[in-house]
């Protein structure tokens, strides 16, 4: 064995060693996931990332202290983009999916995206020529407005929304638009004697009633940990289910489904939410932060805060818990959600325009959880720093970031192949 495929198997039995133990059958289904593709085994595979960043790849180009501990998303893949409906009822088109949220250089974002874009790009047989060009436009449109926010303040920070948003990123909010709450509870929901409950199907069990006590006691705890009160009858708990195989970055890891009553008896407003057990993100292995690592109370409450802090008007039902002592994220199986679809984009002029929107999604994203918002973990104005630190080279800024999306998609794409040989060939060890 090749002495980077000894580093892969290193990197990837650290972070998932224990996991591995608990639930092999899980882990072999999130491998196979990882093995379909150089994209998907990236997407799988942040701690490798994060090894790389502070082993061959390290780079302390346009960074600083307090640049290298602004609040991040932690997997800012072109795919971790998606529609939810915000606490004042607008859809918006934003990153999502903050399990791997935390404090870190604001470039590990940057980068992260930069070289999933590399590596969807390759999968469309763009050139690199092209690749560059998508990873500039993204680069462009972040710095652009990053100096808007920084000139014009905090309100100047809008939202991906129907009134703002144009060609693919458009057609995808309305998509959302179109999806209703009622069809969403026909497909995971029955009707029983007048009542709803959930639908036992492929990956979703009934619970024990010990079970359903602790999951029911858990969620009285996070009731205090939303931001605002609401109307009881939205509290009352109907069903509660076991969820299992859900997502690739969520391989072994229990989580319930609750169906709530909702803002009313009627049955067309019950609400479906969702609390998952929450893990510690990949890039945390590699930021030394005290500050940052005694802040929590545990991984659910890491995750809540993160997404409330990077996600202005963040889900409403957004909240945090413990079950059998161990932290829990819980928000709302949204009915208006819809992602991005990759595979539907091949047009050079349509994937500009995408990267230049999530460009400015993900400055929207950098400033708004900094000393203006309501955490003081980010002490500072994030925005104000990052122009800073860039000091007007916007053309060596783009370079640094094109030449690390073609360097590493290139190495992601011969460590898929590593990873492949290793899994097939019985290398990874408990699955």
């Amino acid at each position: 064995m090749g002495t980077r495929s000894s580093f892969l198997l290193d990197v990837l039995i650290t972070e998932f060693g224990e996991s591995i133990k608990r639930d092999p059958a899980a882990f072999r289904r999130k491998f196979r996931k990882m093995a379909a593709s150089p994209f998907a085994f990236y997407r799988g595979s942040a701690s490798l990332f994060y090894a790389d960043l502070t082993g061959d790849f390290a780079d302390e180009s346009y960074l600083d202290e307090p640049t290298g501990r602004v609040w991040i998303h932690g997997d800012l893949h072109a795919e971790n983009f998606g529609t939810y409906m915000n606490a004042s009822g607008v859809l918006v088109f934003n990153v999502n999916d903050f399990d791997e949220a935390y404090v870190g250089p604001y470039v590990w974002d940057l980068k992260r995206f930069a070289a999933s874009v590399a590596l969807i790009g390759y999968a469309k047989a763009l050139s690199d020529e092209t690749i560059g060009v998508l990873v500039g436009e993204f680069a462009r449109a972040y710095l652009a407005e990053l100096h808007g926010i920084a000139t014009g303040g905090d309100d100047a920070i809008g939202s991906l929304t129907l009134d703002t948003t144009g060609g693919v990123l458009h057609r995808v909010l309305q998509t959302a638009r179109l999806s209703t709450r009622v069809a969403m509870l026909d497909v995971e929901t029955v009707i029983d004697d007048y009542e709803r409950r959930f639908a036992m199907m492929d990956g979703r069990e009934e619970v024990d009633a010990a079970t359903r006590q602790a999951v029911l006691a858990a969620f009285e705890d996070y009731l205090g940990t939303l931001p605002t009160p609401s109307n009881p009858v939205e509290h009352v708990v109907k069903d509660v289910a076991l969820r299992k195989g859900v997502g690739i970055g969520s391989a072994g890891l229990p989580s319930y489904n609750l169906l709530l009553e909702g803002r009313s008896q009627a049955l067309e407003n019950d609400v479906i939410l969702y609390m998952k057990q929450a893990q510690a993100p990949a890039v945390a292995r590699y930021v030394a932060n005290e500050k940052a690592a005694s802040y929590f109370l545990h991984q659910g409450h890491r995750t809540a805060e993160s997404q409330r802090a990077l996600q202005a008007y963040a889900d409403p039902w957004l909240g945090y818990t413990t079950l059998g002592g161990v932290g829990q994220l819980v928000a709302e199986v949204s009915p208006y959600s819809a992602d991005l679809a990759w595979d539907d984009v091949n047009e050079p002029d349509e994937l500009r325009s995408i990267v230049r929107d999530l460009g400015r999604a993900v400055a929207r994203m950098h400033s708004v959880a900094d000393d203006e918002s309501s955490h003081d973990l980010v002490d500072f104005s994030t925005e104000e720093a990052i122009v800073a630190v860039i000091d007007g080279d916007q053309a060596g800024f783009i370079g640094m970031l094109v030449d690390f999306a073609h360097r590493y998609g290139a190495q992601a794409r011969e460590d898929h192949q590593r990873f492949v040989d290793l899994f097939r060939n019985g290398r990874l060890p408990g699955v």
